[in-house]
C-alpha cells in the first residue's frame, strides 16, 4: 500500500518514514470492531485510519504548531527531510487515506457513511479543530478549565480513536452506540494518560519530549486534577469503556483488554 516504488520523490520516502512505528491502536480497532459484527476484511478501513493519523502527527510536529524533534524515537519528518516535504507528505498520506477508505469493501451506502463520518472526525468539528483550539490554548489570557481541555481533546486525540472504534459496526449497518460509548471513553482515557506520561514519561521510553505542557504552563488534565486524581479517572473512563461492551459478552474482550492497555502504556 506505502510502498510507492513507482514515485522517485523524497516525499513518498517522508510518507513511508512517517507510518512506522506507533502503537497501531486505531488500525487495531477498526480490525477489532469489524470483527465483531463478522466483517472479515477491514484492512483498507485500517490503513486509511493510520494514514490520516500520521499526517496529523507529521504537521502537529512542525515548528508553526508544537515544534518537535522526536516522534516515535525518530526525527521528526520536517528535521528528516525539510518544512516543505513535511507538509507534503502529510497532505498526501491524508488524501491516500480518503482514497483507501473509499475502496473498503462494502456496500455504496455504508461505504459513504464511513467517508462522511471520516471527514467529520478528522476535520474542524472533531481533529483539526480539537489541535486549533490547542494552539488558541497557548496564548490565551487564563488556562483552560477542566471542561474546555475535556471539550478540546474529544476532538483532537478523541475524534480519530472513537471513528475508529465505531468503523466495524458502521462498514455492517449496525447500531453504532456502544462502541461510539465506548470510543469516547477510551479517547479520553489516552489522552489523559498522554498527561501523565509527560509527567511521570522519560524521552527514551516515550519517544517525543516529555515536560513541554509544564514548561510551557499549559494546564492538562494532570494540572488541574492532580497526578493521583488523574489516573484515576483515567481508570474510570476505562471502566465506563468496558461496561459500554456488555451488549457483546465475551466477544469484545479483546476490546476491553485494548482499554485496558491504555492506561497500562510507558509511551
Amino acid at each position: 500500500m506505502l510502498a510507492l516504488k513507482d514515485i522517485d520523490l523524497p516525499v513518498a520516502e517522508a510518507m513511508r518514514y512517517a507510518v512506522r512505528g506507533g502503537k497501531g491502536l486505531r488500525a487495531f480497532l477498526v480490525i477489532e470492531s469489524a470483527l465483531l459484527h463478522g466483517v472479515m476484511n477491514a484492512s483498507k478501513a485500517a490503513a486509511a485510519i493510520e494514514c490520516v493519523h500520521a499526517y496529523s502527527l507529521v504537521h502537529d510536529d512542525m515548528p508553526c504548531m508544537d515544534d518537535d524533534d522526536l516522534r516515535r524515537g525518530q526525527p521528526t519528518v520536517h528535521r528528516k527531510w525539510d518544512e516543505a516535504t513535511a507538509v507534503l507528505a502529510g497532505d498526501a498520506l491524508q488524501s491516500l487515506g480518503f482514497l483507501l477508505l473509499s475502496e473498503t469493501s462494502c456496500e455504496a451506502e455504508l461505504r459513504i457513511d464511513l467517508i462522511r463520518s471520516f471527514a467529520r472526525a478528522a476535520g474542524v468539528r472533531g481533529m483539526v479543530g480539537g489541535q486549533a483550539r490547542d494552539i488558541a490554548a497557548e496564548t490565551a489570557a487564563t488556562p483552560l478549565t477542566l471542561e474546555e481541555i475535556t471539550r478540546l481533546q474529544a476532538g483532537k486525540t478523541g475524534a480519530l480513536i472513537t471513528w475508529s472504534a465505531t468503523a466495524g459496526a458502521r462498514m455492517a449497518g449496525a447500531d453504532i452506540t456502544p462502541l461510539r460509548t465506548y470510543g469516547d471513553a477510551l479517547g479520553l482515557a489516552f489522552q489523559i494518560w498522554d498527561d501523565v506520561l509527560d509527567v511521570t514519561g522519560d524521552v527514551a521510553t516515550v519517544g517525543k519530549a516529555v515536560g513541554k505542557d509544564a514548561n510551557a504552563g499549559k494546564a492538562t488534565f494532570v494540572s488541574l486534577l492532580g497526578l493521583d486524581a488523574a489516573k484515576r479517572r483515567a481508570a474510570d473512563l476505562v471502566t465506563e469503556a468496558c461496561d459500554a461492551l456488555s451488549t457483546y459478552g465475551e466477544s469484545a474482550e479483546t476490546l476491553r483488554e485494548a482499554a485496558r492497555f491504555v492506561i497500562a502504556r510507558d509511551k
